[in-house]
């Protein structure tokens, strides 16, 4: 594993270029959960610029304070009323920038290991930072490392701020305004009038909430890839080799968006294409990424050599904004995320094949409408409660981020990221999240953390391995 040593050379706080004319913005129901999480740590690993570090920093700099004012919100701090609501200030208080060096390190040598090298995690800032803490420090902090033949630009969020389709928007937003528009392709939405505004407060202890994993315990951390190939033989498997031709590409998901401009759906659809969205709801096929998450539930809950009656969890994070009706518009900014947990008997789930789990999972999913999301906020205005993020129980499995989030989209003027990589925050026995493989198409990275056994059983079941690929 290459040595870890990361100096940070210099650190500032960069301004919107103009004044917010928006003034609070209050956090949701969706958004007051996550104060408890630690920030969220993303970033992109790109060769190194056709021009020298210094100018690459200035021109960062600049580029980041014309992003912050289409991002007011992400300048501010937080604040809790009289009342008890908590919301943010949007009073240009700026963000963290750091400037960082690590000449000792090149590309290949920190992407070869078979596990994630913790240098990573040295390229952000704000490490183990709670949520919470956006009532005194900043609400985001940018990181531009540099190494030997390439820089590392990491971005520390505040979670209770953004959830992951809100962190993708304003980071393509930052690279977009580096490579030179004028006009930004997909302006925010920061009207709070939604299903998720009420008026529940979220009671919290003297001094704030704890983080609700210890983030001490021994871990293995790797980046598992499935090509499309693999990805569509599991999928064949796991509907029992009958598949609807084409129909994951028109009827994908039926909360995405087609083509999506500034928030608006392409109205553009021909007659046959809507009865076709019309009649092909995609609630008969199991998808390509519940087809892998079932698998992957399958081989960590085996590696895990639970008991057959222990109960074991599968947890995923859904995108509310295209579930509800009216939909939310796309570029929401905030949160608009809920939780989706499935539950089987460790027994059960591996005495049965690979259609039984995924369907549960792809169930679960495609129920989650309008009705499911609305009954979740009701049920959380009745207990307002922080979101319990860890493995509680050691049966349990969190899927976090997204494999059709724009992450490769991160060029910031001279190619796309080699790689995608996150830091230590949110980490623990059984958290997975999952990135679009680099070469697209259909392409998955897994980024899967386990406790040492239970990676070493996971990289031992031939059943799991034979759709990763090692030729990377």
């Amino acid at each position: 594993m290459p040595s870890s040593s990361t100096t940070v050379i210099s650190k500032c706080t960069i301004h919107p270029n103009q004044k917010s004319t928006i003034k609070t913005l209050k956090l949701s129901v969706s958004d007051l959960p996550m104060l408890s999480c630690q920030y969220i740590q993303k970033g992109v690993l790109l060769n190194y610029p056709p021009y020298s570090f210094e100018d690459l920093i200035s021109f960062l700099k600049t580029s980041l304070s014309v992003c912050l004012s289409h991002f007011p919100a992400l300048a501010g701090r937080l604040i809790t009323d009289q009342d008890g609501h908590v919301h943010i200030l949007c009073n240009d208080a700026g963000v963290e920038f750091l400037e960082a060096k690590a000449r000792h390190l090149d590309t290949n040598t920190i992407l070869s290991p078979i596990d994630v090298p913790g240098c990573f995690k040295e390229f952000f800032t704000f490490d183990r930072t709670l949520s919470y803490s956006g009532h005194s420090k900043h609400l985001v902090a940018v990181q531009v490392t540099e190494l030997a033949d390439g820089v590392f630009i990491g971005c520390t969020v505040n979670h209770a701020v953004t959830d992951g389709t809100s962190l993708w928007h304003f980071f393509n937003t930052f690279a977009e305004i580096c490579k030179g528009v004028k006009k930004i392709s997909n302006t925010p939405e920061f009207n709070r009038n939604t299903v998720f505004n009420s008026p529940a407060v979220l009671e919290f202890p003297t001094g704030g909430p704890k983080a609700t994993f210890s983030g001490h315990e021994p871990l293995r951390e790797r980046i598992f890839h499935f090509s499309r190939e693999a990805i569509l033989k599991l999928k064949y498997r796991a509907n029992n080799g009958t598949l609807l031709q084409h129909a994951e590409i028109l009827g994908k998901k039926k909360n995405d968006s087609l083509k999506v401009l500034n928030g608006e759906r392409n109205a553009n659809k021909t007659p046959v294409l809507e009865t076709f969205l019309k009649k092909n709801t995609r609630t008969e096929e199991i998808s390509s990424f519940q087809s892998l998450c079932a698998q992957l539930w399958r081989s960590v809950t085996r590696a895990r050599k639970l008991a057959p009656s222990k109960t074991t969890t599968f947890r995923m994070a859904v995108n509310c904004r295209r579930r509800l009706e009216p939909q939310l518009h796309t570029y929401y900014f905030g949160n608009a995320i809920q939780s989706i947990p499935t539950l089987a008997s460790t027994g059960e789930l591996l005495s049965r094949n690979l259609y039984w789990g995924a369907d549960l999972l792809h169930k679960n999913v495609v129920a989650h409408d309008d009705v499911t999301v609305r009954r979740g906020i009701k049920d959380w205005e009745r207990e307002p409660r922080l979101f319990p993020l860890g493995n509680f129980d050691g049966a349990s499995i969190t899927m976090g981020s997204s494999p059709r989030f724009p992450m490769y989209d991160n060029d910031f003027g001279w190619g796309r990221p080699l790689a995608v990589r996150s830091g230590r925050a949110n980490k623990f026995d059984g958290k997975i999240s999952a990135f679009p493989g680099r070469e697209g198409n259909g392409a998955v990275d897994l980024e899967v953390v386990l406790a040492p056994s239970t990676m070493a059983g996971l990289e031992s079941d031939p059943e799991f391995m034979q759709y990763v690929s090692t030729n990377l």
